[in-house]
């Protein structure tokens, strides 16, 4: 429901829900502002076409919802089962996400007027080695190979400059000068009014962002507008529609050379000015893009969400529906980086980049439906017609040496070197005929049949047609005459389903063999040659199919004060859609394939209580919990991995595969580290088997690796809320947890085991003969970490969490003349993380490894107001 989505204040309407509809496992892919949300429902099934779900707002389908807001939302809808969702075929393969928005009222004038205004931190990101403690760990690494013995021998090992810095212990924290406290704010005005045959609802909004790093902006405009229009007794209309304009500012990522650069040095010179290198060296200071007429990098983007209706009812058992919808949207992006910008330091001058796009969505359903009820029978028979098009073009265009810094990326035409110049043009189409019949006797037996005839343009011919039939039975067992005397179940009905989806989802042009251009020369005169593109084409590229079963029961006890459903599923997909690599004597790399086979199953409850309820105190909660097993089932050989793309069979589609490693080579240990090439200092890895079966002494790729877990794939997440209210006051704690998920984060691997090119993790345990770690291997100044054996084990962790992931308190005022109502709350998000795994401590693992974007924090103080 919309309150619902409305309690946790964000700029996606997907992540306020987190955690509250099992089976959607939806994640944020950074913390930036204009960062986008994860979302999977009931695992992956596709290796290589998409997995996403099909998102449909007022019936025009869309692939994300970044602009719609909060407030503007009625309602939220999950399609997860076969049924529900082999009606929609080719695009019900992912699960869909249907949003209905708010419609006009045929009575008085409402107004409501939402306002929040927040600030945001880091929330969790780990700490790099101050100076003294990367003083430390080179002086480790010259010691490991006797060049270094005691602080005597510093002048050694260090540069002046350096020495000068760790005696004053004078050292730079990158992080601290980085970061600063980033605001939301968000004010939206709804207007609700009409008559009895017109009802409108109006909607404005402004929403804005800054983020924890400079030129991290985001500021987005919106208007809605939804008209609904009774003509006749037999005919209704009406129009849903929203302009969006979004304008975006993007900051080149500052701290994977943050993390990294040799602390040293000083941010300003004696006279004030600005150190570009302040190590010395080629080395760039990661603040170098905020210096004056150095950076840029801007978006705009602009998009009509329209969708027309009309509704004919000439009799009362039958209605036709013409749905029109159009998604229309342009974008450009700048880009201007100078010649002392972290990109540029090491070239030559500067550049700039100016990229442009448009893009058409035409969806048009007609659906036709009969309804009719004879006695204890009741029939619905629906027919429908859909056809969808996809239209989009770009242009790009770059330049180096950029004349004068305040042009930015305009005027290219003047830049004097580099010139580049491309542009992309794409189409698809799909075309499809459905019928569904509902049948119902008593209420009580349900059956559900439906058929879909889809044909999608970017198959090959002669494959472009499938159908996608589905069948589901319900019981409802509470109805039974049994059942009256069972006063604590009020409500238990049985569901079992069956259906088959479809994925088209390659590329277009996916089939064919395209030309590529390739510069060549005769003898100093310049020409185009031509070449086939690295995927060839393949005349039997074919549909990607689904079937799922369903088995569900819904239940409710005492008056339905506990509520709630469990489902279990099994999802088998065949014909996968998969980028096949070629031996590279063909001239080319990969081809489109249907091949091999993969496997979601699945258990889902979703529980809602109603635990206290009083004139004064009322608590409510709803719980979900979800566990999904993901596996490849076969590949393009029966029974045979395919190791070189990490695919392996009965696991999932993204793993880790490597050396299983077990600790350092201790002291002791060093006879038995001997044996295998190695001393104490190193990282020790398990002798699984050798080529009969049994350890055998050796350590190789072929015979010593193993899957070690999936990657950022949970074995179950869930959420809990509760609501809580006393009089006029309420309060909502939101708990969430993803547990079981394997992630490598990359300063658990941000290691220089010879430290002098940069700089490690404060999370980095390095082992030494007085402190023997078993985390890390022993510093060593003639050993880089790629020459290291066993060095891409590093850094692999249980990225299992649990956090209060909102927290809200709110206090709605009386009822006073002129307003109807009145709440003023505060707002609490990510507050508090708990990880299993100790190395993460400082770390958020929601988004599964990166850094460069930190999560964050956030208060938000807002208020309601409805007049």
């Amino acid at each position: 429901k919309g309150t619902e989505i409305r309690e946790v204040p964000a700029q996606n309407p997907l992540e306020s829900i987190q955690g509250k509809v099992a089976g959607a496992d939806i994640t944020r892919s950074d913390g930036s502002t204009s960062s986008g949300i994860n979302i999977r429902i009931r695992g992956n099934r596709s290796i290589a076409a998409g997995n996403g779900p099909l998102f449909i707002i007022d019936g025009v389908q869309s692939n994300n919802m970044d602009d719609i807001n909060p407030n503007s939302i009625e309602s939220i809808e999950f399609l997860k089962d076969a049924s529900a969702t082999a009606i929609y075929g080719w695009q019900g393969a992912n699960g869909i996400v249907i949003v209905t928005t708010k419609r006009g009222s045929g009575d008085k004038l409402k107004v409501d007027f939402n306002a929040y205004y927040g600030t945001s931190d880091v929330s969790r990101y780990p700490a790099t080695m101050n100076g003294q403690e990367y003083a430390q760990i080179r002086r480790e690494a010259k010691r490991t190979v006797g060049v270094w013995n005691s602080i005597a021998d510093d002048p050694v090992i260090f540069q002046a400059n350096e020495l000068e810095s760790i005696q004053k212990d004078e050292w730079i924290d990158y992080q601290k000068e980085l970061f600063r406290k980033g605001t939301d704010q968000n004010y939206n005005i709804g207007v609700s009014s009409g008559t009895e045959k017109t009802k409108v609802y109006v909607a404005l909004d402004y929403l804005a962002s800054t983020g924890i790093l400079k030129f991290d902006e985001m500021k987005r405009y919106s208007l809605r507008t939804n008209i609904d229009q009774t003509f006749t007794e037999w005919l209704t209309g009406g129009i849903q529609s929203q302009i969006t304009v979004r304008d975006e500012s993007y900051r080149r990522d500052p701290l994977n050379m943050a993390n990294k650069i040799i602390p040293f040095g000083t941010i300003y010179d004696a006279d004030g000015n600005f150190n570009l290198n302040p190590g010395g060296g080629n080395t760039v200071s990661p603040l170098a893009d905020e210096q004056p007429d150095v950076f840029k990098n801007e978006g705009r983007i602009n998009n009509i969400n329209s969708n027309i209706y009309l509704e004919v009812n000439p009799i009362k058992e039958l209605t036709f529906r013409t749905n029109l919808g159009v998604n229309i949207g342009n974008a450009r992006t700048g880009r201007y980086e100078g010649q002392n910008s972290i990109s540029r330091a090491t070239s030559s001058g500067s550049q700039a980049e100016y990229a442009a796009s448009n893009m058409r969505f035409v969806n048009w359903d007609n659906v036709l439906t009969y309804k009719k009820d004879i006695k204890e029978h009741s029939l619905n028979i629906t027919a429908l017609s859909s056809m969808v098009e996809s239209v989009s073009d770009s242009v790009t265009a770059q330049a180096d040496g950029q004349l004068l810094p305040s042009q930015l990326f305009y005027a290219l035409q003047n830049a004097p070197n580099q010139k580049v110049l491309s542009s992309k043009y794409s189409q698809w189409d799909v075309l499809s005929f459905a019928v569904r019949v509902n049948y119902s006797y008593k209420g009580r037996y349900l059956l559900t049949l439906s058929n879909r005839y889809d044909g999608a343009s970017r198959l090959s011919e002669g494959n472009k047609w499938t159908s996608f039939p589905s069948a589901a039975v319900a019981w409802r067992v509470s109805d039974e005459s049994f059942m009256s005397n069972v006063s604590t179940l009020s409500e238990l009905k049985l569901r079992l389903t069956y259906g088959v989806t479809g994925n088209s989802g390659i590329e277009p042009y996916g089939t064919q063999s395209l030309l590529t251009t390739v510069p060549m020369s005769f003898g100093e005169t310049y020409f185009p040659g031509y070449t086939y593109s690295t995927l060839v084409g393949n005349t039997n590229t074919r549909w990607e199919l689904s079937g799922t079963t369903n088995l569900a029961v819904d239940f409710g006890l005492f008056k339905n004060r506990i509520f709630g459903t469990v489902e279990a599923y099994d999802t088998k997909t065949t014909d996968l859609l998969l980028p096949r690599g070629l031996p590279p004597t063909t001239g080319v790399v990969t081809v489109n394939q249907n091949i091999g086979e993969t496997r979601n199953k699945g258990f889902e409850i979703a529980l809602s209580t109603v635990n206290i309820t009083n004139s004064n105190f009322s608590w409510t909660s709803s719980l979900t919990w979800s566990a999904n097993k993901e596996e490849i089932v076969s590949l393009v050989t029966e029974g045979v991995d395919d190791i070189g793309n990490g695919w392996f069979i009965g696991q999932p589609i993204k793993v880790f595969y490597d050396y299983e490693k077990i600790g350092i080579w201790q002291t002791e240990e060093a006879t038995e580290a001997a044996k295998f090439g190695q001393v104490p200092g190193d990282i020790k890895v398990r002798d699984l088997s050798g080529p009969d079966g049994v350890p055998d002494g050796k350590i190789d790729a072929i015979y010593d690796r193993k899957v070690l877990g999936g990657e950022n794939r949970a074995k179950w997440f869930g959420g809990l809320d509760n609501n809580f209210t006393y009089k006029n006051f309420d309060m909502n704690i939101y708990l969430f947890a993803r547990w079981g998920q394997m992630i490598k984060p990359s300063f658990l691997g941000r290691y220089d085991r010879q430290s002098n090119l940069s700089n490690s993790s404060k999370a980095i345990n390095y082992w030494t003969p007085e402190y023997p770690s078993n985390d890390y291997p022993r510093p060593n100044a003639n050993v880089s970490g790629s020459s290291t054996l066993y060095w891409s084990t590093l850094g692999l962790v249980d990225g299992s969490y649990f956090r209060i992931r909102t927290l809200t308190l709110g206090y709605t005022l009386p009822k006073s003349i002129g307003i109807s109502s009145l709440r003023f709350y505060i707002t609490g998000r990510n507050l508090f993380t708990f990880t299993k795994e100790a190395k993460l401590d400082e770390y958020d693992p929601e988004r599964g490894g990166g850094e460069s974007s930190p999560m964050t924090k956030s208060f938000v103080l807002g208020v309601n107001v409805s007049f």
